[in-house]
């Protein structure tokens, strides 16, 4: 392929790609090394690469890229060219018969910057390519059709007030789309448009500075700046952008704080305590932030220690607080000078003025009544337990410091002598006893004193001790008890005591033992004072003997050390005990023996009380058994006796003799004995029903038979009720009481009397009931 015709600003290059063609045809006409024959190529008129087409057309027409051609179209129409890549047919086109390239759209570098395209040239009648396909490039030309662009539309910065001339800021950045590497499309140059003469830019770089000293952020503190950037290296024609830097000056501590008053005043009335909070003043810091807080305090004054000053961080006030208590009636009016200075100072900045400023307080104190005051906080007195009634044993006293003195009366809260022990005088605060006082009960007794003054009050706790007087006898701190073996020797010791003393002496306590001057000159035991406010008991004599005397009484006096003297008589046991020959006891008196045991009189008192609730349990259930024995074997509070049961079975009389072994009517011996009833008392068994007596019959045994079996009947606790129909399975021929069935009654056309059931007792009491009612109903 030759290119045929350049555009005619690359005429140049073109023609440089040919001459390059012409050379690589003149060598390709050489040999092939080795081998003597000639190597023979077809010859193109130019080697090309590559086009060049100009972006942003604007024409009407097709942009005309340039043209293609094989050096073997003759221009006869029958080769036909075929293009082929990025873009083909829908960016270039080709003409099939002439190989014109063109452009049909428009093209913009910065979308895309070149192209690779092949292009194929075949017959147009076989279809068989005469040239290999061959690729080729087209490059689009830059031109300044962007404008610069900045990163952010809006920086934001800051820099410190009072920063010196050229302090950086920031730095503003912005890109060109356009070629770089081509012409100055690309070159950028930085300007200030707005800003000045706060801010200046740098060119090149774009860094913004300070341009201005002494900036004050008090007086300013926000700049907006704008600053352009314009390609061609800012020369006229060239495209340019903008953007806006919103720049604040940062506070740094360049002013003092200042009072707004050079002098201030409170009034206040004494009665503020200690702490509280008179009023606060309050200082102007135009700085802000930690440059802004502030602390106070106090430099001199009258009395500086009676106030002080606190800096309240929240608000950047001054609290003046009460440091002591006021009083009116001694200074009326009090100054104060406080000083304000900054927490956190620069020292930088000093050289201006003093970073720090004062000023005067005025304090006025109004007067208040006030309630008496004691001359102490509390008050401590003693007195003698053995002291007489209305002795003083001291004052107390307050004084009204109110300008008129008025006169304080006292009195004892009632609440702390409950006892009423103590009085006070009304006019001097003199404490007087007036009750007996006793310091074993109670060594120290706490009143409250109120001092009353025109309705002001005031009290103070006084603090009472009783002092201590030896009037109490020491004793035995103990019950003692002592034992000793009948085959002791003289001079043992069998027991050691103590003594206690509720008197408190100065020097402690110190006892002395001895025998009782009562006690005979041969004395069985001894006395001996050990020295340490003990004393051992001792066996003056060897051998006891429990048969002759098992118990004995050894008197001992107690001494106390203090004046004046008292003493007491106490009295030990001492058991004589069996002992063996290690001298363990083995057996005394019940007592003794008890004590040996170890123990004690609750544990037995316990012992007696278990033994006898077991005994009541026994004696309990012994009773409870006996009287189940002897109460009957159906208990109700109707007796089933009364109630009657049928059995509808008369017997077959003599002749029948499947119902009972006739033997055993003739042989009534053999009958077991008749059984006593064991459901009630025989001694409470009522009546028994007399009946008429049998006739004489010739079978005496049948009739034997029959009332030892009515008698078993009435005797046996397991026997149907009284009023139960009985078969006996023999009745016999012509018994004078017919029946003992009542199956008949009812065809007896005579009236029957019951009016002897009522000498059956309480047990047919109800039955007769029911044969009164019935003929009652009968007759009405």
């Amino acid at each position: 392929f030759s290119m045929l015709h350049c555009p005619p600003q690359f005429h140049v290059l073109c023609q440089q790609n040919k001459s390059s063609g012409e050379e690589e045809s003149k060598v390709s006409g050489g040999t092939r090394a080795g081998t003597g024959a000639a190597l023979r190529r077809s010859k193109r008129g130019w080697m090309w690469n590559q086009f060049f087409l100009q972006e942003e057309y604007t024409g009407t027409q097709k942009q005309y890229v340039g043209k293609l051609q094989s050096d073997l179209d003759k221009g006869d129409g029958t080769v036909r060219y075929i293009l082929s890549g990025e873009g083909a047919d829908s960016i270039f086109t080709i003409e099939e018969n002439t190989g014109n390239l063109h452009a049909i759209k428009k093209l913009d570098r910065e979308e895309k910057a070149d192209y690779l395209l092949r292009i194929r040239a075949v017959n147009r009648t076989t279809g068989l390519g005469i040239e290999p396909e061959t690729e080729f490039m087209v490059k689009i030309h830059d031109i300044n059709d962007n404008e610069p662009k900045f990163s952010k539309e809006l920086y934001t910065a800051s820099v410190p007030e009072m920063s010196p001339v050229g302090t950086s800021v920031t730095q503003v950045t912005a890109t060109d789309a356009d070629d770089s590497s081509y012409g100055n499309s690309a070159k950028l140059v930085y300007s200030i448009l707005q800003g000045q003469p706060y801010f200046s830019v740098d060119s090149d770089t774009g860094i913004i500075k300070t341009a201005l000293a002494n900036m004050d952020r008090e007086k300013r503190e926000h700049y907006h700046v704008v600053i352009q950037a314009k390609d061609m290296a800012g020369q006229n024609g060239g495209l340019f952008g903008t953007t806006t830097v919103n720049i604040t000056l940062l506070d740094v501590n360049d002013n003092p704080p200042k009072f707004l008053q050079s002098t201030y005043q409170f009034s206040i009335p004494e009665s503020k305590g200690t702490g509280s909070e008179i009023g606060r003043i309050k200082a102007t810091d135009i700085d802000i932030g930690e440059n802004a807080e502030m602390d106070y305090s106090v430099i001199g004054g009258d009395i500086p220690d009676q106030f002080e000053i606190r800096t309240d961080k929240a608000t950047q006030e001054g609290v003046i607080i009460v440091k002591q208590p006021l009083d009116y009636e001694k200074k009326k009016e009090h100054t104060l000078h406080v000083q304000v200075e900054n927490s956190y100072p620069d020292p930088s900045f000093h050289h201006n003025s003093p970073f720090q400023d004062t000023a005067s307080v005025k304090i006025y104190l109004e007067d208040v009544e006030e309630p008496p005051v004691f001359e102490r906080s509390s008050y401590t007195m003693e007195v003698k337990e053995d002291a007489d009634l209305r002795i003083v044993i001291g004052f107390v006293s307050a004084t009204d410091h109110d300008a008129f003195h008025n006169p304080v009366r006292y009195s004892i809260d009632t609440r702390t002598n409950v006892d009423q022990l103590f009085n006070i005088h009304e006019r001097n605060g003199s404490i007087y006893t007036q009750k007996f006082l006793d310091r074993e009960e109670s060594a120290w007794h706490n009143i409250s004193v109120v001092a009353r003054e025109l309705g002001q009050s005031s009290r103070v706790p006084v603090y009472i001790r009783v002092l201590d007087v030896n009037d109490n006898a020491p004793v035995f701190d103990t019950f003692y008890e002592a034992y000793v073996c009948e085959y002791a020797k003289a001079g043992q010791t069998i027991q050691t005591v103590s003594a206690m003393d509720m008197d408190d002496p100065v020097g402690g306590h110190r006892f002395t033992f001895n025998m009782a001057p009562e006690e005979p000159a041969q004395s069985n035991f001894t006395v001996q004072d050990l020295g340490d406010n003990t004393a051992a008991i001792l066996t003056r004599r060897s051998g006891f003997s429990r048969l002759h005397e098992n118990i004995y009484q050894v008197h001992v006096v107690i001494k106390d050390g203090d004046q004046p003297v008292q003493s007491s008589t106490s009295t030990i046991q001492v058991h004589v005990c069996a002992c063996d020959q290690d001298g363990n006891v083995e057996l005394c008196s019940t007592t003794a023996l008890i004590q040996t045991a170890g123990l004690s009189t609750g544990a037995l008192v316990a012992i007696l009380l278990c033994i006898i609730i077991l005994l009541m349990i026994v004696v309990l259930f012994a009773a409870v058994w006996r009287q189940k024995k002897k109460d009957p074997l159906i208990i109700s509070k109707e007796d089933v006796r009364d109630n009657i049961v049928s059995y509808n079975d008369e017997g077959g009389g003599e002749e029948d003799t499947q119902a009972f072994d006739i033997g055993t009517l003739q042989n009534p011996q053999s009958v077991e004995e008749c059984k006593l009833r064991r459901d009630i008392i025989p001694e409470a068994l009522y009546p028994q029903v007399r009946r008429a007596p049998a006739p004489a019959h010739e079978n005496n045994d049948v009739r034997i038979f029959i009332n030892k079996k009515v008698y078993e009947n009435d005797s046996s606790p397991t026997a149907l009720p009284y009023d139960s129909l009985a078969t006996y399975a023999y009745e016999g021929n012509g018994s004078v009481a017919e029946s003992l069935s009542s199956l008949g009654s009812a065809n007896s056309d005579r009236d029957q009397d019951y009016n002897y059931l009522n000498d059956w007792g309480p047990r047919f009491r109800r039955l007769a009931d029911l044969y009164e009612t019935e003929d009652c109903n009968r007759y009405s």
